[in-house]
């Protein structure tokens, strides 16, 4: 079942996404826009152009493909995503046809990387003075190649608002799913990832390689206090009372925890606190103060000063982009 439509979207035209697929492109990240934004009906059309006007592709598996537009495509797009392209074809300087489709892009639209897609974008020099990520495993010769480029390659996502670049493989579906966050609220980008059978948030700041990505077999593991630490938001949760519910010293279980994550559980506490108020603030009328105590942050000054530093934006601002596109009285 697809999302349910946001209000409004029957009054506007969709907005359209175009999705550049260069030589060398990897299908499975390919179909990732295809996947997530038509997840919500009426809201966005997508198309896929190639960089010359033959549109014929050539992927780093076994076979090519013929995608329906050409570069024209690009200058009428309100997003353009670029999916990662095959390794070998990764160098400091485009092709003159990957280049000049750049070029088309129109001034203001939204520009979207997928691992070596910011290898594109910096070519182009989209990306200079910026920051970015991409693939863990490609951040050295990133950084040599474009030393004026800010990268934090310890990210799962960047969103520079016009420009987002992310990492490789599932972290594609985690920066389109951001994208129909920010468009449309986490109500309707949550059905989306129900829709495609995938986790509904990851923070763009999760790290991107953990040791330890699934707990080991048995009870030693600590996503089942994980889970309890969601249900018990609202209370202070110290490390000390997280290990003692996962029956581990507060050392072990903070080194487990890390190992499983990614992050440290003060930190992961913190993410998953702003990611409620975030939901909160889209989605009820509550004051500001009484989603913080519900959160389990201390007072209204701590959730603004978190979610400030998780986003950039005030409560009352945050409340006024999502509560204020579907006409809901706005109540800070």
């Amino acid at each position: 079942m697809p999302a349910m439509e946001p209000c409004g979207l029957r009054d506007r035209p969709p907005h359209r996404v175009v999705v550049l697929a260069l030589d060398g492109v990897y299908p499975f990240e390919l179909g990732i826009p295809n996947r997530v934004f038509p997840g919500v009906p009426g809201a966005y059309e997508v198309v896929t152009c190639a960089a010359t006007d033959d549109r014929t592709v050539a992927t780093d598996a076994d076979f090519t493909i013929t995608v329906g537009h050409g570069p024209e495509a690009l200058e009428s797009a309100d997003t353009v995503v670029i999916p990662p392209y095959a390794l070998q074809r990764v160098t400091a300087d485009l092709p003159e046809s990957d280049r000049a489709a750049l070029a088309r892009i129109r001034p203001g639209a939204r520009i979207v990387s997928i691992c070596t897609g910011a290898f594109a974008l910096a070519a182009a020099g989209l990306l200079d003075g910026r920051r970015a990520t991409t693939h863990w495993a490609l951040a050295p010769a990133f950084r040599r190649m474009f030393p004026q480029v800010d990268l934090d390659a310890d990210v799962l996502f960047i969103d520079e608002g016009d420009v987002l670049t992310s990492a490789g493989a599932a972290s594609g579906l985690d920066v389109c799913l951001h994208v129909v966050r920010s468009d449309h609220g986490s109500a309707v980008a949550n059905q989306v990832a129900r829709h495609c059978v995938v986790p509904p948030w990851r923070e763009g700041g999760q790290a991107q390689y953990i040791e330890q990505p699934v707990p080991p077999e048995g009870n030693s593991g600590t996503a089942a206090t994980q889970a309890w630490a969601l249900e018990h938001l609202d209370r202070p949760l110290a490390l000390r009372e997280l290990a003692a519910h996962a029956r581990m010293s507060p050392r072990t279980f903070a080194r487990r925890f890390q190992e499983e994550t990614g992050t440290s559980p003060g930190r992961w506490l913190i993410q998953q606190r702003v990611h409620r108020a975030r939901h909160l603030l889209e989605t009820s009328d509550l004051p500001v103060d009484r989603i913080a105590a519900e959160i389990g942050f201390a007072t209204g000054a701590s959730l603004r000063q978190h979610l400030h530093a998780a986003i950039g934006v005030s409560p009352q601002a945050y409340r006024n982009t999502f509560r204020g596109r579907s006409g809901t009285p706005e109540q800070v």
